[in-house]
């Protein structure tokens, strides 16, 4: 029998997490055990698999033994209250044996159901905004805490007090594990759509590892907005962010190199890109315009498609883009999209306005805005001033793909390049 590789474990894990916790949140109803247990059944996964080989369904051994765990874990408890979660699991068809994997598979066919429950339940408007997303992304995702630190820009330490502190209002205030009502659902979708935008980014450039990207986060990104769609059909930015995130993932395959190098926009061979759903996400941007309810998912998903539009990159309409932005920027103006829009600004007017824009803007823990900084003082001439903004930008950056990419750059500006 083959050796299991420990990074096909990883991949799993990664794949799996959310489907594992999601399921086991349902039978549960907590925020605590649920996760614990999917911990300890990829710990016995790491010990086992090696040696017995994959099962037919990883996800569903995961999610048995994960129940199993949890099951042992409540006849350990001597309150009542445990005994009778413990009598409600039994009811529900659980038992303490392993059981067939294939079995499994009926059991938790709804899942993209689950994961939408998930969702919601940490998406409560009793939650800060920023707390709602970061901890669907730790729970749903599977993130570490280092990682939603960095997509947050904050300090580790301080993401993982707000993680803590949202667990503990969630089970104080008993905030149920299930899709809210129509009449609630407009409280909570803006923070769903953020935290299906974030998981899907995490995804298309990972904060942290070798790899460029992480497709079981922007396939699953998708897949969440492909159900939020059917569920809301007529919420404009619901279509939106389906839109953008199929327009961006259209260009994933030109996105990286042979070797999994970074591969900028520009110079992407776009003949690679996915014309179906280039083709299926402008349908959606036309039946957007035609609602005429414009929203920042909605303009980002416009950008998107005059980049899909341009056969080549020199052909693409940075006007247009300008003027999207500058619309962006009217219904969402954060720093993140003022730097996009600088960049749109240095292929309007040059890389000298575009700069003094950039050096407006208060994000020194990004490290996309020292590596925008570091391209425009390059294009200007002031090689020494781009290659510390590259320094720092390198020093923010987690990811190996990405690294070598600034550091390239950086070894090419020292050079006169």
């Amino acid at each position: 029998m083959t050796a299991l590789d420990p990074a096909e474990i990883a991949r799993i894990f990664r794949a799996e997490y959310g489907r594992a916790v999601a399921s086991l949140v349902r039978l549960l109803g907590d925020n605590d055990q649920p996760e614990e247990a999917v911990q300890e059944a990829f710990t016995a996964a790491v010990q086992r698999w090696p040696s017995t080989g994959l099962p037919p369904s990883p996800a569903g051994w995961i999610i048995t033994t994960g129940r199993n765990w949890a099951i042992n874990w409540l006849r350990r408890e001597s309150s009542r209250g445990y005994r009778h979660a413990q009598a409600a699991l039994v009811h529900a068809g659980t038992d303490a044996s392993f059981r067939n994997p294939a079995e499994m598979d009926d059991e938790v066919s709804p899942v993209y159901d689950d994961r939408l429950r998930l969702i919601f339940t940490c998406c409560h408007p009793a939650l800060a905004p920023t707390v709602q997303t970061a901890l669907t992304l730790r729970l749903l995702g599977g993130l570490e805490t280092a990682e939603i630190a960095r997509a947050f820009m904050v300090p580790e330490a301080t993401m993982a007090q707000r993680l803590v502190r949202a667990k503990a209002k969630i089970k104080a205030a008993k905030i149920p594990y299930r899709v809210p009502g129509e009449a609630e659902l407009p409280d909570r979708l803006r923070p769903v759509l953020a935290v299906l935008y974030l998981i899907f980014n995490e995804g298309y450039e990972a904060s942290s590892g070798a790899a460029l990207v992480r497709e079981d986060l922007c396939a699953e990104a998708i897949r969440l907005a492909r159900l939020l769609a059917d569920l809301m059909p007529d919420e404009p930015e619901v279509l939106g962010l389906l839109a953008l995130l199929l327009l961006i993932q259209a260009r994933r395959p030109a996105r990286t190199g042979p070797n999994g190098e970074l591969v900028l926009l520009a110079d992407q061979d776009r003949t690679r890109w996915d014309r179906a759903l280039i083709a299926e996400g402008q349908d959606l941007v036309r039946a957007c315009l035609r609602r005429n309810q414009p929203g920042p998912y909605q303009i980002q998903a416009a950008i998107n498609a005059v980049h899909a539009d341009a056969p080549t990159a020199a052909d693409t309409d940075w006007r247009q883009i300008l003027a999207l932005y500058d619309q962006l920027m009217a219904v969402a103006p954060t720093p993140v999209v003022a730097l996009n829009r600088a960049v749109a600004l240095a292929e309007v007017a040059g890389p000298g306005p575009a700069l003094a824009a950039v050096d407006a803007l208060d994000l020194k823990r990004y490290h996309l805005y020292h590596a925008t900084r570091a391209d425009l003082l390059r294009r200007l001439g002031r090689r020494e001033e781009a290659s510390i903004a590259y320094d720092e930008a390198l020093r923010l950056t987690g990811n190996a793909a990405e690294r070598a990419f600034l550091q390239r750059r950086r070894d090419d500006t020292a050079r006169g390049r």
